[in-house]
């Protein structure tokens, strides 16, 4: 009997030793088959998180443009455009003379050598005469009134109905009263004497709207 059961214990023993051998070569087994399985798997990279954007960047993005366009709007705004010369005239050219006489409030006449299409409001100004033309020459008031002397007066187109309104306004109003922006010398006009009034009243159209 106790050989029988020394027998069943050595049996047994045995049979646990190749189990557990067999179990030890399988895990091995399944080990190196995994590992180089990995090893042939290609790097991947764990994806990075997207920083979420501040509300500084957020705010310089959204100002960048809006700078930009607001500087580009500046530079057209300040463009310049020529601005036009009051009493600016050209000289006359050789045999194209025409000479105009103005007699200002002293009594003292002041002669000029001008060239076909100038009015008398811009010859008197280039010459520092004494005609304030308040309008600009736009015919809206009276304060380039002149009185012609000469024989001149009949050569002279017909005033228009805007010029008589503006005559009607002026000092000393006769009946050879020109506007002196009105009055453009011609070849008819040369040697043309006009007399500044002694005072002149600055009524514009626009006082009566």
């Amino acid at each position: 009997m106790a050989s029988a059961a020394s027998s069943g214990k050595a049996l047994f023993g045995a049979i646990s030793s190749r189990a557990s051998s067999a179990s030890l070569r399988t895990s091995s087994s399944r080990i190196q088959r995994f590992s180089s399985r990995a090893n042939n798997w290609p790097a991947q990279t764990p994806p990075q998180p997207k920083p979420s954007p501040s509300w500084h960047s957020s705010h310089k993005s959204t100002l960048r443009p809006t700078t930009h366009t607001h500087r580009n709007t500046l530079q057209r705004a300040f463009s310049t455009t020529p601005i036009t010369q009051h009493g600016h005239i050209d000289p006359p050219r050789p045999g194209e003379e025409r000479k105009i006489t103005f007699i200002d409030k002293d009594g003292d006449s002041h002669t000029f050598e001008v060239s076909d299409g100038d009015n008398l409001l811009d010859i008197a100004q280039a010459n520092d005469l004494e005609m304030e033309g308040a309008c600009g020459g736009s015919c809206a008031c009276s304060t380039c009134h002149v009185i012609v002397e000469s024989d001149h007066f009949d050569a002279m187109e017909e005033p228009d109905d805007e010029e008589n309104d503006m005559l009607d306004l002026a000092f000393g109003l006769t009946e050879t009263s020109r506007l002196g922006c009105q009055v453009k010398m011609s070849k008819e006009l040369d040697g043309l004497v006009v007399k500044l009034p002694n005072m002149t009243r600055n009524l514009q159209a626009s006082d009566f709207k």
